[in-house]
């Protein structure tokens, strides 16, 4: 019994002399994980990627030079990693540029804490002074009639609330998301609306919205939540007129997709992970997302040290992508789906909800993927992290495309508590960042992802 397995040894040592990758054990896969995941809780690159990426590149707003920068720091970065087969692929898009913003509420002196919403318009050239109209909600704004909305400033409320999923956000987005369009339609002159935030700070937080073909995009900002509680009391206590600038500029660009690989030993399946690399343009773009991007890439570093170290590759080629231009509605994400729909994408999962703590892993993947989350599942409790049973995670915004078309689905959520205090604001600054929690996210990742690459169950939905 002996010899046979001394014969093994030397043959692994030999492969991992002479850089010819094994593939790993299956019967050492969950072993492997729980040092790998120890090893990455203890030390990992990820504050020095996020430090490095926010302070030398900073805001990354999508097709603009400082995106473009940031695709240069993420090829030189995964270069320095190790990593193989990186690429750019680009893809066409409206640029977008804020210009300056500033309201009043006319006869006082009150001066509104206001930023303007990502494809909006542009008021006149001096601006525009109009009364407003004020809705509790967007369901209360829909259901007006032509009269209260035309030729007025329209002002949307709501009650966004402190969620540990971020569900609220999902809840009350479509104030933000299409509000403007809705009452642009309704021939409303601009809109303002409550920040989707849980802070009170007088930082208001920017984001998309949109605009569909045939409707032209008009004026539309976002104030700080103790700006729209003024606004809401003045309506409440009578007529309110505004006086609003905001002065965007639209025009054609380009962003692009950064990706690269850890190449499996099985030609032609893929496990995808990674972040979205650009940002909003007011803070540093730390929370969302240079902290997925640094959380995903430390991880993958951390694998492709120990098949550097050892010659044990993954069955499957793990791939990490950094998409762009996600803030201004998943263009990169939906590029990237639509170029790589023929490939063999067996799991795919994104980190982009800060940089707190994992406290539960989810999936959505075929019936027989699912032993496969219980490993998950059981190397991750010891970090305190739950499963979630449902097998219908969402797993980020930019695999979603990538679901939709078969692609399974590792969701590793995020404790989003205070997340909405600093996203699309000047606070997201890397100051935020607790680093024990940032640590314990690189171990989840990488522990999930050497369990799911090394493995050999079907994971595809279709």
């Amino acid at each position: 019994m002996r010899q046979p397995m001394i014969s093994l040894a030397l043959l692994g040592l030999l492969a991992a002399t002479t850089g010819q990758a094994q593939t790993a054990s299956p019967a050492g896969r969950i072993e492997t994980a729980a040092k790998l995941r120890d090893a990455a809780l203890a030390d990992n690159k990820a504050w020095a990627l996020l430090s490095d990426l926010t302070d030398t590149v900073g805001p990354r707003l999508a097709a603009s030079e400082a995106e473009a920068r940031g695709r240069v720091w993420a090829k030189t970065a995964l270069q320095k990693l190790g990593f193989v087969n990186i690429r750019e692929e680009a893809f066409p898009m409206t640029a977008w540029e804020r210009g300056t913003a500033s309201a009043s509420i006319v006869g006082s002196n009150h001066a509104l804490a206001i930023t303007a919403l990502g494809t909006s318009g542009a008021t006149p050239k001096g601006g525009l002074t109009a009364p407003v109209s004020c809705f509790d909600n967007l369901a209360a704004m829909r259901a007006a009639p032509v009269s209260e909305v035309k030729g007025r400033i329209v002002f949307i409320d709501h009650r966004m609330t402190i969620t540990q999923d971020g569900s609220s956000y999902g809840v009350n987005g479509g104030v933000r998301r299409i509000g403007p369009a809705l009452a642009a339609q309704k021939g409303a002159a601009a809109v303002m609306i409550r920040s989707l935030a849980t802070d009170y700070h007088r930082n208001p937080h920017t984001g998309s919205t949109g605009f569909p073909a045939g409707v032209t995009p008009i004026p539309a900002v976002a104030l700080a939540l103790p700006d729209a509680e003024l606004l809401a009391r003045r309506c409440a206590a009578g007529p309110v007129t505004v006086q609003l600038i905001s002065t965007p500029v639209s025009k054609p660009g380009q962003s692009a997709n950064v990706s690269a690989e850890i190449p499996g030993t099985v030609p032609g399946e893929i496990v995808v992970l990674g972040g979205h690399l650009d940002s909003w343009d007011l803070g540093h773009g730390v929370f969302d997302d240079g902290a997925g991007v640094a959380i995903t890439m430390a991880a993958a570093a951390a694998i492709k040290s120990h098949v550097d170290r050892t010659g044990q590759a993954p069955r499957r080629t793990i791939r990490i992508v950094l998409w762009g231009a996600e803030e201004f509605g998943v263009i990169g994400g939906r590029a990237y789906a639509a170029a790589h729909a023929a490939e063999n994408i067996v799991l795919a999962g994104e980190s982009d909800a800060g940089a707190d703590r994992i406290y539960n892993v989810g999936s959505r993947v075929a019936e027989t993927g699912l032993p496969l989350f219980g490993e998950i599942g059981a190397l991750l409790a010891p970090l305190g992290v739950q499963p979630d049973s449902s097998n219908k995670s969402g797993g980020g915004a930019d695999v979603g495309p990538l679901a939709a078309l078969g692609a399974g689905v590792l969701d590793l959520g995020q404790d989003m508590t205070r997340y909405f205090d600093v996203h699309h604001t000047p606070d997201d600054t890397l100051d935020k960042v607790d680093r024990k929690q940032l640590d314990q996210n690189v171990a989840a990742w990488t522990a999930a992802i050497w369990l799911a690459a090394t493995d050999d169950r079907p994971l595809r939905t279709k």
